[in-house]
């Protein structure tokens, strides 16, 4: 891929969404990052893997709100980053850690806010991929192994805990078209098709920038 994008991918529970980032990954032979973040951050920083895991988009107390919408005194030396809440340290880190794996070179980065901490990024395409409840229970319970008894209290809660992490630690709406590039049904389109349409979706960005900017 001779221009650099960097790919952002929101996704329901059992939507998909991180087979349409594998896929789109294999396809344009760019890197993948999911729980590679994971890895990644605890690397940087020297916490243990394992406590990334366990708040894996997981929402925290209320003090990062206040610090990302610029709200808490950071500056005054009132509380430093070794003092607030371990939740809010991490989520700090990884941001970091986003920041860093989109500097270098373009890539696809799954959840944890990473739309919203690259906001602004000029190579930036956020997606989100959804589907009927119906076509999510299929697919958890066909493609995850979950209990059928079970298929749809999973998709809602993940989906309430994603919304919960992703609402909290942005100004925006988790699942809100408005809040995203591009939004897909994978119930109607399948995974190569969503795949397909974020490449054509790329291919259009990229004609009306050169267009706005007299390149063309």
């Amino acid at each position: 891929m001779a221009e650099k994008v960097i790919y952002t991918i929101g996704r329901q529970f059992g939507s998909g969404g991180r087979q349409v980032g594998k896929a789109l990954s294999a396809k344009l032979g760019i890197p993948y990052y999911d729980k590679e973040l994971l890895t990644l951050a605890a690397k940087d920083s020297g916490f243990s893997e394992a406590l990334f895991q366990n708040v894996d988009e997981k929402p925290a107390s209320s003090l990062l709100y206040s610090l990302v919408m610029g709200n808490y005194p950071m500056s005054s030396g009132t509380l430093g980053f070794n003092e607030m809440p371990l939740n809010d340290q991490l989520f700090l880190i990884q941001s970091n850690t986003i920041r860093k794996v989109a500097s270098k070179e373009s890539c696809i980065i799954i959840g944890r806010c990473a739309d919203y901490i690259l906001k602004g990024n000029k190579d930036l395409i956020s997606v989100f991929i959804h589907a009927p409840l119906e076509a999510r229970v299929k697919r958890a319970v066909e493609c995850y192994g979950i209990n059928p008894d079970k298929a749809e209290d999973v998709c809602l809660k993940n989906d309430k805990s994603r919304a919960n992490f992703y609402n909290y630690y942005s100004d925006q709406k988790w699942g809100m078209c408005r809040t995203y590039s591009l939004s897909l049904d994978s119930s109607m389109l399948g995974i190569d098709g969503c795949v397909d349409q974020i490449i054509e979706f790329t291919d259009i960005v990229r004609k009306h920038k050169k267009e706005s900017q007299g390149t063309i």
